[in-house]
């Protein structure tokens, strides 16, 4: 067994057009809700809470985090 090798995840291939691992899948998901989050208070606040929003991105976050 060699000293100082480290194994690295493989990247893998999923319906994102990049090639992503768990951090790069999670930080796309966090960008996307703040992107929605604003859009919603701009747009969708005065007929819809927030939580909604959320709640919808996190069920998104999941799905990229997951399937991306």
């Amino acid at each position: 067994m060699m000293a100082g090798i480290q194994t690295q995840k493989p990247e893998r291939d999923g319906f994102l057009p990049i090639r992503t691992n768990g951090f790069d899948r999670g930080f796309i998901s966090v960008v996307i809700l703040i992107l929605v989050h604003l859009l919603w208070m701009r747009f969708l606040e005065g007929m819809l809470p927030l939580w909604v929003a959320t709640v919808l991105c996190l069920v998104l976050a999941v799905f990229i985090i997951r399937k991306g």
